[in-house]
C-alpha cells in the first residue's frame, strides 16, 4: 500500500538554492519539491530549515562508548545504540563507521573491540534497529605486523564501502611539529617522556619494516573489488603522488595547504574537519579548514570525532562571510560525500531521491536538530 506525507511551511534547502516551500513524500522517495505551501493534510514545518540527510565518511564516534574508559568493555548491542541514537540526533542519516584495524600503540582498546563492534553493526544493520543507515569504512593502518590480514578478515564483508590508508607513525604525516607530537602523546596517553622515547622508537622500527609492503598489499585488495580508497593526512606533494598513484579518490584530513591543492589538482576530492572548522584551527596544529575552504581546496566535510559538529560546521561555514552559501556548505556534508563514495540516491532534496531529511532551527545562530527522517520515516 502506498504512503505519503507532505512537508510544508519549511526552509527547502536543495542543491542550487534555498526557498519556502513543500516536499511531497511517497514510499521514502521524494516526488515533489515545489515553492508552493501545501494545503493538504501535512507536516507544518514552522518555517525551520529543511536540509538532507547528512552523509558522513569518517567517525570514530563509536569506539569511545565500546571503551567509555581505558579497559572497560561496555556491552556491545548497548554501545552501538548510543552511537547510533547520537549520530541520528546530529542530523546524519549516512554514516560510514570509520574502524581502526591496527594502532601504532599496539594492541589498544580500539584494536580489542574491532570485532564486538563489527559484530554489532551488522546485527543492528541486519535487523534495521538502528535510526541512521550503517556502513563500514576500514582504516588500514599499515605499520602493524597483521596489517593485511586484519584487512583480510574485514573486507569482504558486504557493509564496507570505504578502505583509508593511514600511517601514524609519529613525525610521518599527521603531526609536523615535533613538539605538537610529543604534547600529543604524553597527554592524551599519560607517556613520560622515557616511554614516549621507546614508543617512538618502537614505531620507527615497525614502520621501516612493514609501512610501503602493506600499503602495496592492502591497495591490491582494495582495488580488485572496486572499493572507494582514501589517503589520510597527507602532508607533501609526494604524499599525494603516491595516493594518486594508488588510484585513491579521496584525501582525508591534508595537514598542509600544499597537500590540499596538489589532492585537489590530481582529481582528489578533500576532506576537512568539521571540529577544526568549529574551532578555528587544527588541535594538531596543522592548516585550519576554514582556510582551505576559503580558498576552493576542500569537498566534504566531516565530524570525525564530534557528530555535532557537522551541522554547527555547515551553518557556521554559510554564516562566515567568505562566499559559501548554505546551499553549498550543505552539500559539502550531504551530496558531496554520498557522490564520493558512489551513493547517487541520496544527499539532496531532489525527485526521485531517498526521502531522508533534517529540520533544523536556529537558536542564536546556533543550529538545533527538531527532527530527522530517513527514507521517509521520523527517526528522531
Amino acid at each position: 500500500m502506498s504512503t505519503e506525507q507532505v512537508l510544508t511551511n519549511g526552509r527547502i534547502v536543495t542543491a542550487d538554492g534555498e526557498f519556502e516551500g513543500t516536499v511531497v513524500v511517497r514510499d521514502g522517495l521524494i516526488v515533489e519539491v515545489s515553492p508552493d505551501r501545501s494545503c493538504a493534510a501535512a507536516v507544518d514545518l514552522e518555517g525551520d530549515y529543511l536540509v538532507p540527510g547528512l552523509v558522513e565518511l569518517h567517525t570514530d564516534n563509536m569506539e569511545k562508548h565500546f571503551a567509555p574508559r581505558p579497559g572497560v568493555q561496555w556491552p556491545s548491542m548497548a554501545a552501538v545504540m548510543a552511537h547510533d541514537t547520537q549520530i541520528a540526533a546530529a542530523g546524519i542519516t549516512t554514516v560510514f563507521d570509520s574502524l581502526s584495524l591496527g594502532d601504532v600503540r599496539g594492541e589498544t582498546d580500539r584494536v580489542k573491540n574491532r570485532a564486538r563492534m563489527v559484530e554489532a553493526i551488522l546485527a543492528v544493520s541486519e535487523r534495521r534497529l538502528s535510526r541512521a543507515e550503517h556502513r563500514l569504512h576500514l582504516r588500514c593502518e599499515v605499520t602493524p605486523d597483521d596489517a593485511v590480514a586484519a584487512v583480510d578478515q574485514w573486507i569482504d564483508l558486504p557493509l564496507v564501502g570505504l578502505i583509508s590508508i593511514n600511517d601514524h607513525t609519529p613525525g610521518q604525516r599527521q603531526f609536523l611539529d615535533p613538539a605538537k607530537l610529543k604534547q600529543y602523546y604524553m597527554g592524551k596517553f599519560a607517556m613520560t617522556e622515557e616511554q614516549f622515547e621507546a614508543f617512538h622508537a618502537r614505531s620507527l622500527d615497525l614502520h621501516s619494516r612493514n609501512a610501503a609492503r602493506h600499503r602495496r598489499e592492502i591497495v591490491s585488495r582494495a582495488q580488485a573489488r572496486a572499493l572507494p580508497l582514501a589517503s589520510h593526512d597527507d602532508a607533501t606533494r609526494a604524499h599525494v603522488a603516491e595516493a594518486v598513484e594508488n588510484g585513491m579518490t579521496i584525501a582525508e584530513f591534508p595537514t598542509t595547504r600544499e597537500a590540499a591543492e596538489a589532492s585537489r589538482e590530481g582529481g582528489l576530492a578533500v576532506l576537512v574537519g568539521a571540529p577544526n572548522l568549529v574551532l578555528g584551527g587544527s588541535h594538531s596544529g596543522n592548516i585550519a579548514a576554514i582556510d582551505l575552504l576559503r580558498d576552493g581546496h576542500a569537498d566534504i566535510l566531516s565530524s570525525d570525532y564530534v557528530p555535532a559538529s557537522l551541522m554547527e560546521g555547515v551553518f557556521k561555514l554559510a554564516a562566515a562571510g567568505i562566499g559559501i552559501s548554505l546551499p553549498q556548505a550543505v552539500r559539502l556534508a550531504s551530496l558531496n560525500p554520498a557522490e564520493a563514495v558512489g551513493l547517487g540516491d541520496r544527499g539532496e532534496i531532489a525527485s526521485d531521491k531517498r526521502a531522508d531529511f533534517v529540520r533544523v532551527r536556529l537558536h542564536d545562530h546556533a543550529p538545533m536538530v527538531r527532527a530527522v527522517w530517513r527514507e521517509g520515516e521520523r527517526v528522531v
